[in-house]
């Protein structure tokens, strides 16, 4: 995914179809980002768990305060 430039689909339907048909078969393309899948899984299997780990362990009127927060900020940003 490095600095590639994207070439522009055919406007007819037929060239569009096998563009896509070669893209997605083209033995060329890269398949290895570089990353060990394994490493990937866990990364976000703890991604996945932090949020609801973390709204377990505050309390109501913490929680209350963080999203009070969230909305300003929200808000603050529609206001701009």
């Amino acid at each position: 995914m490095g600095m590639e430039k994207k070439r522009k689909r055919p406007r007819d339907i037929n060239e569009m179809a096998a563009s896509i048909v070669e893209d997605a078969t083209d033995p060329e393309a890269p398949t290895d980002d570089g990353k060990n899948p394994h490493a990937v899984a866990l990364g976000r299997l703890g991604g996945k768990k932090g949020g609801k780990a973390r709204a377990s362990k505050l309390s109501p009127e913490k929680r209350s305060e963080i999203a009070k927060k969230a909305a300003q900020a929200r808000w603050a940003k529609k206001e701009e």
